[in-house]
Formats: C-alpha cells, structure tokens, sequence
C-alpha cells in the first residue's frame, strides 16, 4: 500500500463529497470539480493553497495535530474519517499501529482456550471473533452453524474469511439480503485496518487478491470510505432457518489487538429469536448425528 498515494485519493475523495453549500460557501456558476475546490479547502482550514496542495499530493509527513483537525473540520470528516487522516499521516511520520500494541497471529488467538471458553458459554447469540484480515477465527457452536455458508463443505485447511466470501462466494449474495451494504461495509472496515497498519503484509495480500478477482471490491476500495462496525442490525437469509434479523454489538479484545468479539442476538420474542432457536437445535442434532457416525 502506498501511503502518499493513499492520502492523495482520500483527501481528493473527501473534497469531492462536501459542497459548497455544505461548506457555507456560495457555489456559483461553471464549476469544474464536483465538491470544493483546493483553494476552498485551504481557506477553510487556514492554510496556504500551497500548503494545502503539497498535503493532497500525498506530502503529509510533518503535519501538525493543529492542521489535521483544521483539514478534518473543512472536510467535515466523520469521527472514523477522521482518525484515518491521523492514521494516514502517522504512518507517514513512522510511527505504526495508531500506539496499538503489537499484533498476535491468528493462531494465537485461537489457541486460547480461555477465549473458546468465552464463547462456548455464550448459548443463545451467535458468537464469533474476527481479525483485522476478515478471518473468523473462532465462534461458539451457533456461531459456527449460522456461519456454515462461510465455512462451506469442509474447511480445507484454510481459516474461512469473511471479505472472501463476500466478494468470491456466489452464496454470499443469499445470506446477505443487502449485499452490496455489506459489500461496502467490508471494504471501509478493511480500509480503517489499512490505514492504522499499512505494511501488514496479510492484509497487503488480501487486498490484492480481491483487487484481482473482484471488480466490485476495486470500485470500493478506490472509493477510501472508511468505517468502524460498532453495533447496529442486520438482515441474514440462512438457508437452513431462513430470514433472521439481528442486532450487533463489536467489542475490542485488549488481549488481542486488532481482533474483536462480535454478538448477534435476536428481539426477545421474535421470529428471529425462534429461528435462531431452531437453529440451534439443529445444529445439536447434526453434532449427535456426527458423534454416532464417528
């Protein structure tokens, strides 16, 4: 990933999308660029239009905390946006991982037996951790069977990624009722994780891999939108339950850094709660079946 690069398309992405109406400023006939105009921007922010020329070509190094919370707030960036710009210019600066500790491996978060404990106990929600690469690294015994789509037909010594599936998996289209907001989820997530690490080869492999095979993924990533997952509500198609609507909270692993736990839980009493109860049945009678056969 580059970093000058990166910072050039997403300052020039963010310009794009704020008007001069948005901005207070007068729009005015026989504009040429869709959003504000450089000059605009730098008045907005209080720098020399060289200044601020010199920062959208990528030249971010040496950027003041001062100047880049000026920038943010004559872009109108977001709280997310926002932290990617100091992201981007301490990756700049040399400084890695936004004060992160540094990552474990995957396989260190899996061989926990504390973490898997942690899950297991959690029998009415669909628990899974996820990597800042997309991998779904360990669930609980719902969680694996509401991610069966995810984990296919057998795992095949891969651990199953959720941006592959997504951008890859013709299935993905079915469980995701909104698939394209997911897409786009996806991909800001991954961009945020870009942003506070760029050399993490893993995630460098990644991206090129479904800039290669996916042109939805490309047109995504050119886009720089960057967000956090935080918590929310999803619609699922599961094709053995079918329709499920859950709500969504992320929280932070201190222990593993970049990783998260995610809880999808069901409305009490709703027809999403019974279907994620006959869906857990299930996935118990298919455990016995597999016991008595082995």
């Amino acid at each position: 990933m580059d970093n000058q690069a990166d910072v050039r398309e997403f300052l020039m992405t963010r310009r794009a999308n704020v008007s001069p109406e948005q901005a207070g400023l007068p729009s005015g006939p026989h504009r040429r660029v869709p959003g504000l105009r450089r000059s605009e921007v730098a008045t907005l922010a209080g720098v020399s239009v060289e200044y601020y020329a010199k920062l959208e070509r990528g030249a971010i190094a040496g950027a003041s905390s001062s100047v880049l919370d000026a920038l943010a707030s004559a872009l109108q960036l977001n709280d997310t946006e926002r932290t990617h710009l100091f992201d981007l210019a301490r990756a700049a600066d040399g400084v890695p991982l936004s004060g992160r500790p540094r990552r474990r491996s995957s396989k260190a978060t899996t061989s926990r037996p504390s973490l898997q404990w942690m899950l297991d106990s959690i029998t009415d929600g669909v628990a899974m951790v996820r990597n800042q690469h997309q991998d779904l690294v360990a669930t609980n015994r719902l969680g694996r069977a509401f991610y069966s789509p995810v984990f296919g037909e057998g795992d095949g010594g891969r651990t199953p990624n959720l941006a592959r599936f997504q951008f890859l998996d013709p299935a993905a289209r079915d469980f995701y009722p909104d698939w394209e907001r997911f897409a786009g989820m996806c991909v800001a997530i991954m961009r945020a994780e870009a942003g506070r690490d760029p050399h993490d080869k893993d995630l460098q492999d990644l991206v090129g891999e479904l800039s290669t095979r996916s042109e939805v993924f490309r047109q995504l990533w050119a886009a720089h939108d960057v967000r956090t997952h935080g918590s929310g509500t999803k619609r699922f198609h599961h094709p053995v339950v079918g329709e499920l609507t859950l709500a969504y909270e992320e929280l932070a692993i201190t222990a593993e850094p970049g990783s998260v736990l995610l809880v999808y839980t069901a409305e009490p009493g709703s027809p999403s709660a019974e279907r994620l109860r006959l869906l857990a049945s299930w996935e118990f009678a298919a455990r016995r079946t597999e016991s008595t056969l082995a």
